[in-house]
């Protein structure tokens, strides 16, 4: 076979079908944008009507958006969310879980519920989701070109967060094993023509890092070694890449897209 190593042949998404969730604002809007403005047909989905209606304004001059109100952690929201996956895309080639949420306290105040309500999202509904989305996915995928699972991981769950000077114990443990369930579905599902990938991007402008980036961030910024935070393309382009002929051998890997924070010290003056 005669491979097409052109730009176009390695990185197209033209036609490509997506599932963004949590895709009503930060990243996973900046994804859906990206993914749009080069040709996949992307549904966006997130628990506000609101939210959604206010993402699909924004992103209709882009290409052809979708957006369901669902929670994910729901059985019966999953069901239905997939359904209308089905109904308007016809087919589902790349599952984007973005979905997330996030709580910092003391360790003395850190409450059990809201422990708990950080792993489900994080990382239950996440599992649940993949299961109940591989009907879908492996009539889509191919030996040379299989569907995707793409994971949103984070930096945190790499290394242990400080910066941010509030302990986020949950969401750095359901990162971590996200990380962990990532390759263990790669391995269950390569047989099935779907590949499962992680990303662990560093800090990005965003509702969840808001307040840290008000009030931290020259120390973030100074505990990355590029001395900066992360741009719109530089987490689109890791989407592409994954989504594309150019990432269809890549499975099982959490890609950091942080700066190098992960694994560097820093300068870390603030600690001073």
């Amino acid at each position: 076979m005669i491979e097409n190593l052109g730009i176009d042949g390695l990185f197209s998404i033209k036609g490509k079908t997506v599932l963004v969730t949590g895709g009503s604002s930060g990243l996973g809007l900046m994804m859906a944008k990206g993914l749009l403005r080069n040709g996949a047909r992307v549904v966006i989905t997130s628990r506000s009507q609101k939210k959604l209606d206010k993402a699909r304004r924004e992103l209709n001059s882009h290409g052809e958006i979708f957006s369901y109100a669902a929670d994910v952690t729901d059985a019966a929201n999953r069901k239905n969310l997939l359904n209308f996956v089905s109904n308007s895309l016809g087919s589902l080639t790349v599952l984007i879980n973005n979905a997330g949420s996030n709580w910092g306290a003391p360790l003395e105040d850190y409450p059990d519920d809201s422990f708990e309500k950080v792993i489900s999202t994080n990382l239950n509904a996440v599992f649940s989701l993949m299961r109940d989305a591989v009907p879908l996915l492996e009539t889509s995928g191919d030996e040379n070109d299989p569907a995707r699972i793409i994971n949103i991981g984070s930096m945190d769950g790499i290394h242990v967060p400080i910066v941010q000077r509030v302990p986020t114990f949950a969401y750095s443990a359901s990162k971590a094993a996200l990380h962990h369930l990532t390759k263990v579905m790669a391995v269950e599902l390569a047989g099935r023509r779907i590949t499962v990938n992680a990303v662990a991007p560093g800090f990005f402008e965003s509702k969840m890092t808001d307040h840290v980036l008000k009030h931290y961030r020259t120390d973030i910024e100074s505990d990355c070694p590029l001395g900066r935070i992360g741009q719109e393309s530089e987490i689109v382009g890791i989407m592409i890449y994954l989504a594309s002929r150019a990432g269809a051998y890549t499975n099982g890997t959490v890609i950091p897209v942080d700066g190098g924070t992960s694994v560097s010290k820093g300068n870390r003056e603030w600690m001073a």
